[in-house]
Order: structure tokens, then C-alpha cells, then sequence
């Protein structure tokens, strides 16, 4: 693939409608031993496919790190992308544009999605209280050991009750290389030292998850210039059943 100044990788694991803009990179995520989707696969060339099950989009990211050139690296997600502030019209119109994503750009090295807040949980709490635990204990030793000047920025980011969700940006290229370089030395090390075996198919996608919840890890220690812009459902999404969810994890414990 010719070099591009912004190339976002929309991972997805089906058909499905997709921005003609041509910074968009439909990529087939866990393409390995499926069946062709008509996009390229996350597959081809340097890639961590087979391990799709427990990273999901992660295997996209780390397949536009070692594959793609581009002066701007993103993801983004079938169902799930940037947007303009008060976007209106029909999917096309509301997707973000390179027109509208350049101006973005000169005053940022990063794009990330309007945080989500938790108001009565923890980055933590939260997601214990939907996974395991040990997922995060785990990853703070990791932390530890090998990138201590970290430690601070991860305990303080558990504490919190917001933070950037869905492992979607868009980062300058050696923004981007040193994020991932760091993220999948983390979770590797991660998926050597954690038992998974009897985990359900939702927890089973847990380097997934804890990566989410190391972004804002890497963005804070490294004091990175960052715009949260904001993003939209492809879509609707039932509030209510998320919500009521949401509380019944939190007061009574893991829903499975």
C-alpha cells in the first residue's frame, strides 16, 4: 500500500457500510481461518491475527503498526467513529472527513474520543466489577517492573471515574510507534503471566479491555497535546439496558 499522510484502519469482522473517504483502511480483524470479507486482512505481511479472540481490535493496531505507512495512524471501528459536533445527515455526512480531520491535526499530535465517565464507579471498581481483578493487579506489577516511571500515572488513573474508552485515536506516526511499542510489550507480558482458561467468551477478550484502560496511562506520563473529539454510534444503542446493567454490576457484583 502507497504511503498515505493519514491512513485509519476501520476494524471490522463483517460486512458492513464503510466512509469512502480514502484515509479510511477497511481492515477484516481475526481474519485468520475466516472466510474473505473483501478487505484486506489483518493477516498479511507482520501481523498477530490468530490471537483475535483476546485482543480484538488490538490485532488491527498492531497490523497498522508494522504494515502501514502513514504520516497519521488511527483506529476507528465499524460501528463506532469520530464525528463533527453536531453532525447531522445521512453516515456519511456525519463521519469525519480528512478535510474536516486536517485542521484537527495542526494543533494536536493525538485524537482521542470524548472520555466516557463512570460518576459512581472507578476506572477500577468499574472494571472489576465487570471482569477480573487480577487482570488490572497483574498489569500494575508489569508496570512496575518494567517501566516504573509509569506506576504514578496508572495508580491515579484507576482512581478515576472517566477516562478514554474503545482504543480508537489517532496519533502522529512516532506518537503512534511508541505507544504501541510500549502497549504490546505491556499486554504480551500480560498474556504470559495471566491463566485465562476458564474465562467466559466476554472475558476472554481481555487484552482488549485492559488496554483501554491503559491509554490514558501512556497519554498522562508522557504529557502528550491531545483533542477530545467527539464520536458516534453507527447504531442505536440501548441505553437503558447498558444502564441498568451498568448499576446491577455495581451493586451486586459481575453480570455473566
Amino acid at each position: 500500500m502507497n504511503k498515505k499522510d493519514i491512513a485509519l484502519i476501520v476494524a471490522t469482522h463483517k460486512n458492513y457500510w464503510m466512509p469512502s473517504d480514502e484515509m479510511y483502511v477497511p481492515l477484516h480483524v481475526g481474519r485468520e481461518g475466516k472466510s474473505d470479507l473483501g478487505y484486506i486482512g489483518d493477516n498479511t505481511g507482520d501481523n498477530i491475527s490468530a490471537k483475535n479472540a483476546n485482543y480484538c481490535e488490538l490485532t488491527g493496531l498492531y497490523w497498522a503498526w508494522k504494515n502501514l505507512d502513514a504520516d497519521y495512524l488511527g483506529l476507528v471501528h465499524y460501528r463506532r467513529h469520530f464525528t463533527t459536533k453536531n453532525a447531522r445527515g445521512t453516515k456519511e455526512e456525519r463521519v469525519i472527513t480528512k478535510t474536516e480531520l486536517k485542521p484537527i491535526l495542526k494543533r494536536t499530535d493525538v485524537v482521542l474520543p470524548t472520555p466516557r465517565n463512570y460518576y459512581i464507579e472507578t476506572n477500577y471498581s468499574q472494571y472489576v466489577h465487570a471482569h477480573h481483578a487480577e487482570d488490572l493487579d497483574v498489569t500494575r506489577k508489569i508496570v512496575a517492573e518494567k517501566y516504573p516511571e509509569y506506576l504514578l500515572a496508572y495508580d491515579m488513573s484507576m482512581k478515576k471515574a472517566y477516562g478514554h474508552r474503545f482504543n480508537m485515536f489517532i496519533m502522529k506516526r512516532g506518537k503512534f510507534n511508541a505507544y504501541c511499542e510500549w502497549l504490546f510489550d505491556i499486554l504480551f507480558e500480560l498474556e504470559k503471566r495471566l491463566d485465562i482458561s476458564a474465562y467466559n467468551q466476554n472475558d476472554l477478550r481481555v487484552f482488549g479491555f485492559v488496554s483501554e484502560r491503559l491509554l490514558d496511562v501512556w497519554i498522562n506520563t508522557n504529557r502528550i497535546r491531545y483533542v477530545d473529539q467527539p464520536y458516534i454510534f453507527m447504531e442505536k444503542q440501548n441505553w437503558l439496558v447498558k444502564g441498568t446493567n451498568f448499576v446491577k454490576r455495581k451493586l451486586g457484583g459481575k453480570q455473566n
